[in-house]
């Protein structure tokens, strides 16, 4: 028993426990890179925190990108879930079509989707003029950018989604339709009355982890954002900023590593909150 619990208990500390603790530590000093020095400096990252006007607007945005990117992200899964449950014996073949982008490369296809929103020869704009509408900035707008980056994460992301909801509906017994059937219910009744419920558990753990996962998004911003040659991400005009992409500025491109770690730790916050919010809906939840 010891045997198995010392490696576990080393991983915690060394990946999960010292990271954590260095990294509050380094939140309440002045650590300027690779400066051995660290003096004490107390709440004054965080204090500067609430005066920046660019880490407001890269935390706005980070919720703005949650509210665009889940809901889509999370009725698209379903739709697809049940559509597919439905094919019968081509389940197996979409399921592995619509999860290939979830094990594909992030730096790939997100490249690959930066050429199609180029305003010139990207396709998509090719397509926008062949039904008459006009051409589109994408990532190059202000406006656009942000909608833009999230369409790519919910085609990238759905199929995780998708096949958790699979899972779920799959162990849903067959009898509760049977017996709806009988009584004469229709399709929509038994999904409203029937599959909705019976998937809460689901439900409530896509919804949670992708909040976790929006409010750390990271690598479409990073690869994305930058849509002029030698532009830094987070633009145009900081309207692609998210406080993962302005944390990493922050640390590594100024080595302001304390002003960063106090960065970590308010997302860190504001993630323990929902996973605390998610164990709480999932008790409720099996208690019904």
């Amino acid at each position: 028993m010891l045997t198995t619990l010392v490696p576990m208990v080393l991983v915690f500390g060394v990946f999960w426990i010292y990271p954590l603790v260095s990294g509050a530590w380094g939140s309440l000093t002045r650590w300027q890179g690779f400066n051995p020095s660290q003096p004490f400096v107390g709440l004054e990252n965080y204090r500067s925190l609430v005066g920046d006007p660019i880490f407001r607007t890269s935390l706005k945005n980070t919720f703005v990108y949650t509210v665009l990117y889940l809901p889509a992200s999370i009725s698209v899964a379903l739709l697809l879930a049940l559509a597919i449950e439905a094919t019968g014996k081509l389940r197996m073949l979409f399921r592995t079509i619509y999860f290939l982008p979830v094990i594909t490369s992030v730096i790939a296809t997100a490249l690959i989707w930066k050429w199609l929103y180029q305003p010139q020869l990207g396709l998509f704009n090719q397509l926008l003029e062949l039904v008459g509408l006009p051409r589109q900035r994408w990532l190059q707008s202000s406006s656009q950018a942000l909608a833009s980056i999230a369409l790519y994460a919910l085609w990238k992301d759905v199929g995780f989604q998708m096949v958790l909801f699979m899972a779920g509906l799959s162990g849903i017994d067959r009898t509760y339709y049977e017996a709806a059937r009988v009584d004469g219910a229709n399709r929509w009744q038994m999904f409203w009355r029937i599959t909705l419920p019976l998937l809460q558990p689901t439900m409530i753990f896509v919804l949670v982890t992708g909040i976790i996962n929006s409010l750390q998004v990271f690598g479409p911003i990073y690869i994305m954002s930058g849509a002029q040659v030698n532009s830094p991400p987070g633009g145009p005009n900081n309207a692609t900023m998210v406080v993962s992409v302005y944390q990493w500025q922050t640390a590594f491109n100024e080595l302001n590593l304390g002003y960063g770690a106090a960065m970590g730790i308010v997302l860190f916050a504001i993630i323990l909150i929902v996973t605390l919010l998610q164990a709480r809906l999932l008790r409720t939840s099996w208690e019904y």
